[in-house]
């Protein structure tokens, strides 16, 4: 200050008065600016203002003791007990005024997740956003993403326990949200500039369409075409078989099925010719997302109860997708995490059985070439004759802008996402096929909350399988285990009936034979009871073994996940709660263990440089784990990148039509099983490569890339360091993630952190007399960033550690981990 006020120097005088000038220059510009909204940004005053900006959101730690409130609409009084870590359990007198609570309570900490997630499935952020969004909510509208959750709220709504539910979460949302006004508004909603508006029963049916897109939503049938077009069905078959040549099921190998299967379509007339080469016409899919869960006989635990474990691999997001509650009313007490949005648990346990559940990942969507009569696309061909189409108009706000209105064909097999490819954005999938009719099981009518009221309320096996066969989609590996000693697991949902391969490739829609010919009764989805080995387990790999009579998909998950967790289970005897633990941290790599001696097989060590020669005595010793500090999973992920891509890149990695690759197990065939495969060789060089040639330029390439980016061979090379974990907002705003941090796994081994992807719940449930639960996610209860417990998880699951869980019997047990109470009660 001194030196501005020091007037001798005329110098120092002139450069005063440039800085008072550019001062009031940058003050008048910071006023405007405060008072005005850059599209999406709202006005900084406003979000700024002490009295009613961001400010307002910080939260303490500390929490009254007690606490009471008068709501209306509740029918008695609600005790709800917190946890040091906040997590509410909630007790209520009836049904009702328990989803009213579930439904205020889960507003409270995550009512910005509820709004956001819901206007994404349904098309609905350019409101928000702006033209910036339109595409994505062009392609939800045009994908039938409101159409399917019309259909599922009116399934819904038909059962009068689901109706009684979904409107009691609903008025329990609404209820938080009358309460609120714009200086109590969560921090996202200031930050976007806009208000919460009232919760809808159909936004519960919105979930569970974003968790099918999610799960069930991809395709590669477009690619898959191109490729049947480019190479014919024999090499297609070859390299895309419909079994992976390393086989591990989930249902054991040799179950015998004891019921009669209906007949099986038989390929039709024109899926023959596309095979024979005579067509012409031409959200992909992601290999390793997944989920891993097993269930153990209690012949096999310390206890001699079952144990069950659970972790499914979802994108890691602050606030979590899940959120952890207890329900207690008469008829139920249960724990485990819900998904906001939505009544019920939907993984977790009571005091008599467990569940929990993966992605099956089967053929519930497929894409059929229409044939219309004129360009007014009037009428389509189908079983030789014209049939009328329908039309849904589709009307998109535009932030600042006017609305689009979009004009969908539907067919019956459903809308015609994109009638051609002028009509496609760049920016949506371009797995969709243009002028093709989309066929998806999650448009049809439907009621799976019904599966979770049960589940919810089950006591023993018989209540499990009745539970299911309420389920529809995204299909589900169901496992189980109970008090009673049964353990089983169910790949289940309702699976179309369909000859082999229908649905790999793009089908002609004028021929009735390609239709779906019905449905896979429930009673005959796969399932296994109480197996003699003491376990049952998935992580995504197929189904059954080809014994099965029904197809289900040519394609799962790599079976290295589902190798390691039954290479361990068989050999483990006494098992605890702890060691299930540490199983699901497990990152062993059974691709390595299968690979790596026939990739050091193939390097001259006598060609490598001094760099190439320290790498490669590092991963000959490498224990083939992919923890945080291990410098042998760096080079070893590479590696074998890089082998994949020398594979396939010449032929596949065309930039003119999108081709789906082979997969790592196809990949891992031929390196084992056909070392002289004319696949190693590059069609683009004049000379042949070899399957040597191939490894020693991978490796070489590998290990020049890390050392260029991390310099020498040390603990720069660290598979944490390396390969950086982050779990992002949701909206993926800067500084309300977590920052960059190591961590251990990839996809492949059970701990499959990879990308934005990993273990967003962790659940251990030890069955007995007195059950007990561990879990986590990465995170904390509360959505608001200023919240100590928007973060206050993260670290133990860092840690890879699990919280015991806190399952009360009733709202009189004391418990030292209670640390307040919020008494509802009626107006």
């Amino acid at each position: 200050m001194q030196t501005f006020l020091y007037l001798a120097s005329p110098i120092r005088y002139s450069m005063k008065i440039v800085k008072a000038l550019l001062a009031i220059a940058v003050t008048i510009l910071l006023i405007w600016a405060l008072q005005t909204q850059f599209d999406p940004i709202p006005p900084l005053g406003k979000f700024l203002n002490p009295v009613g900006g961001f400010w307002q959101n910080a939260e303490s730690r500390q929490s009254e003791k007690a606490h009471e409130l008068k709501l209306d609409g509740l029918l008695d009084k609600v005790i709800i007990q917190y946890d040091e870590n906040r997590i509410p359990h909630i007790f209520a007198n009836n049904e009702h005024d328990l989803y009213y609570a579930q439904g205020y309570i889960t507003a409270t900490d995550r009512l910005w997740q509820m709004d956001i997630q819901t206007r994404s499935a349904s098309g609905r952020l350019a409101e928000l956003v702006g033209s910036k969004a339109l595409e994505m909510d062009r392609y939800h509208r045009r994908m039938g993403m409101v159409y399917g959750a019309e259909n599922t709220l009116r399934g819904m709504m038909k059962d009068p326990q689901t109706k009684l539910a979904i409107e009691a979460y609903t008025e329990g949302i609404n209820t938080y949200i009358h309460t609120l006004t714009p200086t109590t508004y969560p921090l996202e909603f200031k930050l976007l500039n806009y208000k919460p508006e009232e919760w809808k029963p159909i936004n519960c049916a919105f979930l569970l369409k974003l968790m099918s897109e999610t799960l069930a939503g991809g395709s590669d049938e477009l690619e898959m075409t191109n490729v049947l077009n480019k190479f014919g069905w024999k090499v297609t078959q070859d390299l895309f078989p419909d079994r992976n040549f390393q086989q591990e099921p989930i249902i054991p190998a040799g179950t015998k099925w004891n019921f009669k299967s209906l007949p099986v379509p038989q390929p039709s007339a024109s899926f023959k010719a596309q095979m024979r080469g005579n067509n012409n016409k031409p959200k992909e899919r992601i290999e390793g997302i997944g989920s891993n869960n097993w269930a153990v006989s209690g012949s096999k635990t310390a206890s001699g109860y079952p144990i069950l474990a659970n972790d499914p691999h979802l994108h890691l997001t602050f606030p979590s997708i899940w959120y952890q509650i207890q329900l207690h009313a008469p008829g139920i007490n249960v724990y485990g995490v819900s998904l906001p949005g939505s009544p019920h648990i939907i993984i977790g346990y009571n005091q008599k059985i467990s569940w929990g559940v993966t992605n099956v990942d089967a053929d519930v969507l497929d894409w059929y070439q229409i044939k219309f009569k004129d360009a007014t696309k009037e009428e389509y061909w189908y079983n030789n004759q014209w049939h009328k189409t329908t039309r849904r108009a589709e009307v998109i706000n535009v932030r600042g802008k006017q609305p689009v209105v979009e004009d969908v064909i539907y067919t019956h097999y459903g809308p015609v996402v994109y009638e051609s490819n002028q009509q496609k954005p760049e920016k949506t999938p371009q797995s969709v096929p243009a002028g093709t009719a989309l066929r998806w099981v999650a448009h049809d009518e439907s009621n799976e909350l019904r599966t979770f009221y049960l589940l919810n309320r089950a006591k023993n096996y018989d209540d499990y399988r009745m539970a299911l066969s309420y389920y529809s989609a995204p299909a589900q590996n169901f496992i189980f285990a109970s008090a009673d000693n049964d353990i089983a697991i169910t790949p289940n949902g309702k699976l179309p009936l369909k000859f082999k391969d229908q649905g790999k490739f793009i089908l002609d829609g004028t021929d009735a034979a390609n239709s779906w010919q019905g449905w896979i009764p429930y009673e005959q989805n796969p399932t296994v009871k109480n197996p003699a080995r003491g376990f049952v387990s998935s992580a995504n790999q197929e189904s059954t073994d080809a014994a099965y009579p029904y197809y289900i998909n040519w394609q799962f998950g790599s079976y290295q996940r589902g190798k390691r967790i039954n290479d361990r289970l068989s050999a483990m005897n006494h098992i605890t709660a702890d060691s299930m633990r540490l199983l699901q941290t497990d990152n062993y790599s059974i691709t390595a263990h299968d690979i790596l001696p026939t990739l050091l097989h193939n390097i001259d060590e006598s060609k490598l440089d001094a760099t190439q020669h320290q790498a490669y005595n590092l991963i000959k010793r490498w224990d083939l784990r992919y923890d945080a500090t291990s410098i042998g999973a760096s080079i070893f992920n590479s590696w074998w990148s890089y082998i994949y891509n020398l594979t396939w890149n010449d032929e596949f990695g065309t930039a003119n039509r999108e081709l789906r690759w082979p997969s790592r197990d196809r990949t891992i065939q031929l390196l084992l099983k056909d070392p002289k495969s004319k696949w190693f060789d590059n069609s683009q060089t004049a000379g042949k490569e070899t399957l040597a040639d191939i490894v020693s330029q991978a490796f070489n390439t590998a290990v020049n890339e890390l050392a260029n980016q991390h310099g020498k061979p040390g603990d720069n090379w660290q598979w944490g360091k390396v390969r950086l974990t982050e779990v992002e907002h949701l909206a993926g705003l800067d500084g309300l993630g977590s920052g960059k941090f190591a961590s251990g796994g990839t996809g492949g081994v059970i701990n499959a952190i990879t990308g934005g992807n990993g273990p967003s719940w962790r659940m251990v449930v030890q069955l007995g007399p007195k059950v007990q639960g561990y879990g986590i996610f990465p995170g904390g209860e509360s959505g608001n960033p200023g919240s100590f417990y928007y973060t206050d998880m993260l670290q133990t699951w860092k840690n890879g550690q699990l919280n015991p869980l806190l399952f009360l019997q009733s709202a009189n047990e004391k418990s030292t981990r209670i640390k307040s109470i919020l008494t509802l009660n009626k107006k």
